[in-house]
């Protein structure tokens, strides 16, 4: 491998596949990304986190990981790679914050902005309401929720806390620092 790009991904899974518990496919998962060109320099602890919206089924298991691939590697061609990992493992592209046997969401891709920093922009700012309704047509890194969701930045925290935001200039343990104490208290180690 020549150059190489820091890509940051989150995992989360609340339904089993075929015998195997929402944490082992996890950790499954992260072992499988290597096949992909994706090598994992860092996984975090495994994190238990209630569902969303309450009560609407078990409770989710998050990670994250830092991985390296290849820079000459586009953003498409990772997220096509990390949905091949979740059709491995059962996932099945139904419904939008759905339950799941997996997600391995692209957090980011070394310090781009994609498509650019307006749509970013955009994305980021929506209020709840408006994100709940619409989907973007187009991949948008950094993630646009990540600076809102401790079950990502929790984990995230013990793999890249100091990767820093190119929009908002905020590190990952600062942006986790911005939540509520109850949403950073609601996710806990495994």
């Amino acid at each position: 491998m020549g150059k190489t790009v820091q890509v940051l991904v989150a995992f989360g899974a609340n339904l089993p596949f075929e015998g195997e518990t929402p944490a082992g496919t996890i950790r499954r998962a992260a072992k499988m990304l290597a096949q992909e060109g994706l090598s994992v320099l860092a996984l975090s602890p495994l994190y238990a986190t209630p569902c969303f919206p309450a009560g609407a089924g078990p409770d989710y298991v998050n990670a994250a990981a830092v991985l390296e691939a290849d820079s000459e590697i586009d953003a498409a061609s990772i997220l096509q790679r990390l949905h091949r990992v979740e059709g491995h493992f059962g996932r099945i592209r139904e419904q939008r914050w759905g339950m799941r046997t997996l997600d391995i969401d692209l957090i980011a891709l070394g310090d781009s902005v994609l498509p650019d920093a307006a749509t970013q922009d955009h994305w980021r700012s929506l209020p709840p309401e408006a994100q709940a309704r619409t989907t973007p047509d187009r991949l948008i890194l950094p993630h646009p929720r990540l600076q809102d969701r401790a079950f990502v930045l929790v984990p995230l925290a013990d793999v890249a806390p100091d990767w820093r935001h190119p929009g908002l200039g905020l590190t990952v343990r600062q942006m986790l620092a911005g939540l509520p104490l109850a949403d950073r208290a609601a996710v806990k180690p495994l």
